[in-house]
């Protein structure tokens, strides 16, 4: 069995061509013509020598020839490198250099910053440039265009015998630490991620077929993916989607009140998003000039968890809508999915059923018992390691009792049932004192309160505690924060020693394209500034 992400989208091909695969603004492809066009692309990569295990980097917002570029050079055997197209050039010279980089496809918005790193990188030895549909007119002199490079490219599907052993790199992080490529076999990846093992029952599908099959064999539905593709939360739901015979809607940008107009006009099943980041300002322009939303019978959620505000709100504009919130990383893949009720305890921390492999366990790696916090792991399916650096991959996987398991940061808790309560970030905990404080916990709760839109939340330095709680908040609407309003609703879900001491409001909170938090940015914050309001 193949397994290979290649395969997989030809198969789908193969038994559907005439549908449609991809939507993005008044373009459409269907799957023949997708794939059409991806053999001509890895046709003419073939034809420079960028062949089975070279790097070639995408520096791309979701578009069709974001697709083309992924599918070409998995045909290859190939490897894919997400950039994060947010980068300034400091970042993209350590992410080309650190990936090695032989080839890099842009999208022509991000000339600037690319052509600045890549002077200093000169093992990037093919550079393309994609016409950009965001209207960026910036002059990419060294860079092949292109459709030009399509046109060169022969047609036919480039005869390669693929593996499930081939490799699928995702580079993750950035806003805590420099980015670090985590290296999967693909056929793990599809079975974390992809499909390969059922999502709701946790069965193993039986056959790489099995998803074209199940297709063909049903309507298309269609899918609107607003996360980026440079994620693992957009590209492993969009292949998903695709292997499956589903059409996926793309939008270059996150803009609340054309996506409302997509869905009026296009019609989506499957809404996919990231966290408050994209559900509080969706649900704003929603509320303030409301559309058609018929077709759309799921949200789902992914990389970043709705807080209970935002889930509450989304069931009462949107009811008998199935609302989901998963977890997982680009280091487990999938690890739970949990369903959105109204008026939980917002203090109690995300609750999820566990995905297939899933445990929670101690230091040692052995399996808590219900009731007991401990580190969030995944058995079965899992990375290889981090690329070029062994230390860092014998820290995070580890082999215990003879399987191999990656033991992540985040703390957790078992529960009946196959259950699970997040409780924080290990390494973005808080010692105050001796008490720890875990960030997420704190976020939640501060984002419960009326007057808060958004919210992170750091330690400082303290002379006497070594670090006390602080946090960075926006606000809901055009009120202002009624701090003591605010410290109050946090005491009633907190112990006292987890309420923010220091407040600072920012009109809005800075978070990476997958929606997680940039706590750099609120740390440099607290240290340039003084807080708005102190606890006293």
């Amino acid at each position: 069995m193949a397994s290979n992400f290649a395969d997989l989208f030809e198969h789908a091909v193969d038994a559907m061509p005439e549908r449609t695969a991809v939507i993005h603004g008044d373009r459409r492809v269907t799957f023949a013509e997708l794939d059409e066009r991806a053999d001509r692309l890895a046709s003419y990569f073939t034809s420079l020598g960028l062949d089975t295990s070279a790097h070639i980097g995408f520096q791309m917002h979701n578009s069709i020839e974001t697709m083309e570029t992924l599918l070409a050079t998995f045909k290859l055997r190939a490897v894919p490198i997400n950039v994060n197209y947010r980068y300034g050039a400091p970042e993209l010279r350590y992410l080309y250099d650190n990936a090695d980089l032989d080839a890099l496809v842009y999208h022509r918005s991000y000339a600037p910053a690319a052509q600045a790193a890549l002077a200093a990188v000169p093992g990037v030895r093919h550079v393309f440039v994609v016409d950009d549909d965001l209207g960026s007119d910036a002059i990419a002199s060294d860079a092949t265009p292109y459709e030009q490079a399509m046109a060169a490219g022969a047609p036919g599907r480039v005869a390669r015998e693929r593996s499930a052993d081939d490799l699928f790199m995702m580079y993750t992080g950035g806003t805590t630490g420099m980015p670090k490529g985590v290296m999967w076999r693909q056929e793990d990846m599809w079975r974390v991620l992809g499909g390969g093992i059922d999502f709701y029952t946790n069965e193993p599908v039986a056959d790489e077929y099995q998803q074209s099959r199940v297709g063909t064999g049903n309507p298309p539905t269609t899918w609107l993916m607003l996360p980026p593709l440079i994620h693992a939360a957009g590209m492993m739901p969009t292949f998903n989607a695709l292997w499956s015979g589903a059409t996926v809607i793309f939008e270059s940008s996150f803009d609340p009140r054309r996506i409302w107009a997509t869905v009026a006009r296009e019609k989506p099943f499957v809404m996919v998003l990231t966290g408050d980041a994209m559900a509080r300002p969706l649900l704003d322009a929603y509320i303030a000039a409301p559309s058609d939303v018929s077709s759309l019978m799921v949200i789902a959620s992914g990389a970043a968890l709705l807080s209970q505000p935002t889930k509450n709100a989304l069931l009462e504009n949107f009811p008998d809508r199935l609302i989901s919130d998963s977890i997982g990383s680009s280091e487990t893949g999938f690890g739970g999915i949990g369903y959105a009720t109204k008026d939980d305890d917002p203090g109690r921390g995300p609750r999820v059923q566990t995905g297939r492999g899933a445990v929670v366990v101690d230091e040692n790696g052995t399996p808590v018992a219900v009731g007991a916090e401990g580190w969030l792991a995944k058995t079965g399916a899992v990375p290889l390691g981090y690329y070029k650096d062994p230390e860092k991959s014998e820290r995070l996987f580890k082999t215990v009792d003879g399987k191999r398991m990656v033991i992540t940061d985040d703390r957790a808790r078992a529960e009946e049932g196959g259950h699970i309560t997040l409780i924080g970030r290990g390494n973005m905990v808080i010692n105050t004192g001796g008490e720890k404080v875990f960030v997420e916990e704190v976020e939640s709760v501060l984002k419960s309160h009326e007057s808060v839109f958004d919210a992170v939340v750091v330690g400082i330095a303290h002379e006497r505690w070594g670090q006390q709680v602080a946090a960075v908040v926006s606000v809901a609407g055009d009120s202002d924060v009624d701090f003591a309003a605010l410290t109050g609703h946090a005491r009633r879900y907190l112990a006292g020693y987890k309420v923010p001491r220091s407040i600072w409001v920012a009109e809005t909170i800075v978070r990476s394209p997958s929606g997680k938090p940039d706590y750099r940015w609120a740390r440099d914050r607290t240290a340039e500034r003084s807080p708005d309001h102190r606890v006293e």
